[in-house]
């Protein structure tokens, strides 16, 4: 008889043989490893699906931004990896697209894109700090490029399904799924992400009036904070008035030249030194060379139009900005910006963020090429403004919107002939925004 091992059972004792034992612990150890199995699997078959949809939603919405038929690419996206499947749709459309290896850095983002949700979670931070500053993934325009629409697929599951208080949570990625649902025609792909008001409501703090793109100043861009600290004027502080004699007066005279130097200093950035006037653009045009600029030939009352170059390429179109009467500085030195030469700086407000920009709008009934005023503060204009003595750079963080949406500086209100001038910013203003320093400098 073989070796035999005693086993209790409920207080019984059975001989059992080693063998049977020995099968019995197989089975078991057996059947552990395929329960493990098929529970990979079936792990492994809802990431297959996961990654086999998305291929399924780039390459239906690619297709469609480039107007091919998405059939011959969907019979292979078993086989196909997503930087294959892009790289056939894009050689089959003929075009190469612009910024071929930005396109390509998010062809390789969106395969590598993890499939857990809480690590796709995490991504999507990142993505929303990539486009804080950014109306598109890839340009410098507001077109929505193949690299948007290839991202744009990816993320829509996970953001369609986030709860509003996770939404706040990445104001710069919802802002650029709405904008690109409402500028693609991706038909019945995607369901629209519906969004609460104060998720892509503008903020609403002081707006500053900006410049646009001086050729000759090196920063032209203040933020609030600087301009709040720059604020302080050395003549505003009271000092009691005391009598002087004798010996005090030697000292009272020392006193004398420090305020004597603020008042010239105070001249210096007198906004009276500026020529800012009305004018009415007359044509506008985007520049040969650079995608953020804008071409403008603007009317001042003057025999010849006046031809400036603006940042305002994300914010506004050429056609927008013909026949749009605007305020504008109109002896700054003239210089060219990548070539084109401009004899001009045109008036804008921006929010604290850049994501809203609106060139300030004249009065209705204000003259064109009339100069714009300012209570206190007569004097002649320079007739070109010294690059070298930083004069408007020492103006521009004095200018302001007030809560009514009139230009002001030091809180004076522009003035015309017949009111002020202000900026009427739209109820849901672009936030392409966001995001760059508008006025473009060199």
């Amino acid at each position: 008889m073989g070796n035999v091992i005693r086993v209790a059972d409920n207080g019984l004792h059975h001989r059992w043989p080693i063998e049977t034992l020995y099968k019995a612990a197989l089975s078991e150890t057996e059947r552990h490893f395929r329960k493990k199995s098929e529970r990979k699997m079936a792990t492994g078959d809802a990431a297959a699906n996961v990654v086999l949809r998305r291929k399924q939603s780039i390459v239906s919405s690619l297709c469609k931004h480039l107007s091919l038929d998405p059939k011959i690419f969907l019979d292979s996206i078993v086989e196909n990896d997503i930087k294959s499947l892009c790289a056939n749709i894009l050689k089959s459309s003929g075009r190469a697209p612009k910024n071929s290896d930005e396109v390509s850095k998010w062809i390789s983002f969106a395969e590598s894109y993890p499939v857990d949700s809480k690590a796709c979670f995490g991504a999507l931070h990142v993505i929303n700090e990539e486009l804080a500053e950014k109306s598109v993934l890839v340009g410098d325009g507001l077109k929505p490029s193949e690299a948007d629409v290839i991202v744009f697929s990816l993320l829509h599951p996970f953001v369609i399904g986030l709860p509003n208080t996770e939404r706040q949570k990445l104001p710069h990625l919802v802002r650029w799924m709405e904008y690109i649902q409402s500028k693609e025609n991706f038909g019945e792909l995607f369901p629209k992400i519906l969004l609460e008001n104060d998720v892509i409501e503008l903020p609403k703090p002081k707006i500053v009036v900006k410049v646009e793109a001086d050729p000759n100043a090196k920063k032209t861009v203040q933020s609030t904070k600087n301009a709040d600290n720059t604020e302080a004027n050395p003549n505003s502080k009271k000092s009691d008035v005391k009598k002087v004699t004798g010996n005090n007066a030697a000292a009272e005279e020392k006193k004398k030249l420090p305020e004597k130097e603020a008042v010239e200093k105070d001249k210096e950035v007198s906004i009276s030194l500026l020529n800012i006037q009305v004018g009415l653009i007359r044509k506008a045009w985007k520049h040969p060379s650079a995608d953020s600029l804008l071409v403008e030939e603007i009317d001042v009352g003057d025999a010849k139009l006046r031809q400036v170059v603006s940042g305002l390429a994300k914010y506004c179109s050429p056609e927008e900005l013909t026949n749009r009467r605007v305020v504008l500085i109109t002896n700054v030195k003239p210089g060219k910006l990548r070539d084109v030469m401009s004899e001009g700086l045109v008036l804008c407000a921006s929010n604290e963020d850049h994501t809203g920009v609106e060139p300030l709008l004249p009065p209705e009934g204000a003259k064109i090429g009339e100069r714009v005023s300012f209570s206190g503060n007569e004097g002649k204009p320079e007739d070109v403004l010294n690059p070298k003595k930083k004069q408007l750079e020492k103006i521009t963080p004095h200018l302001f919107t007030d809560d009514k949406g009139v230009a002001t500086f030091k809180g004076i209100p522009f003035m015309t002939s017949v009111a002020h001038a202000h900026v009427l910013f739209p109820k849901q203003a672009s936030n392409d925004h966001d995001m760059t320093q508008v006025p473009h400098s060199t």
